[in-house]
């Protein structure tokens, strides 16, 4: 509990028992990949909802139908960073809450042995000055993916980053809060341990194969080359 402890200041973990309810259907094997990808968009959009409470908005005159009414709108420019492969099932999720969004992908993959991650692919902007960015990634396990990713943005200028995730273990966070203890945590569960291989227990298994299916085998390499 230490460890849950030291996080409270950057993590929010939602306790709907909608949310709740969700997560365990989302977390069983017996799950396919279509009901899966709709119960993540639809955790998304609650991480997402609890997480952008703040957004910056404008205000807007409007006619009902019955009289003139002032209202706000969210000032646009929010950049949507999904970590792929996997954070692309919260984009839909994250959109339903913060329209006028800009997505940029970022491709981190994690060594199996040494679960440090690395970048295959970055589309995110040059210069993030002043920008908010909400970065995505279903499964905060160890942390590195997410703390690269968050670190990017930062490096690039971002005024305000967002983690957003549907699982965290308390491992993970732990390390977030101490490597990026200005960058808010947003989860819709927390699981306390990782396994051998840095899953999280109970976790939900690998969130990209179970959105996806699992990534086709490299093509056979020609005799003799």
């Amino acid at each position: 509990m230490g460890k849950v402890a030291a996080v409270a200041r950057t993590l929010t973990v939602l306790r709907h028992p909608a949310v709740q309810t969700a997560v365990a259907e989302l977390r069983d094997a017996a799950t396919g990949s279509d009901r899966f990808r709709v119960l993540a968009e639809q955790l998304s959009t609650w991480v997402a909802y609890e997480a952008l409470a703040d957004l910056e908005t404008y205000p807007v005159e409007i006619q009902t139908p019955v009289a003139r009414a002032t209202g706000v709108r969210i000032v646009p420019g929010v950049l949507v960073v999904p970590v792929l492969r996997a954070g692309l099932g919260m984009v839909p999720g994250v959109q339903a809450v913060v329209p006028d969004t800009e997505v940029a992908h970022l491709g981190m993959r994690r060594d199996e042995e040494t679960l440090r991650a690395s970048t295959y692919l970055d589309a995110v902007p040059a210069d993030l000055s002043g920008r908010r960015v909400v970065v995505c990634d279903p499964m905060v396990a160890t942390g590195g993916s997410m703390i690269g990713a968050c670190r990017v943005a930062l490096d690039r200028g971002a005024a305000h980053v967002d983690a957003l995730c549907l699982i965290a273990s308390v491992p993970g966070a732990a390390r977030m809060a101490e490597a990026l203890p200005g960058v808010p945590l947003t989860a819709a569960a927390l699981d306390q341990e990782l396994d051998e291989r840095g899953y999280i227990v109970p976790g939900l298994g690998d969130a990209g194969d179970r959105l996806f299916g699992p990534p086709p085998d490299p093509p056979a390499r020609p005799a003799g080359g």
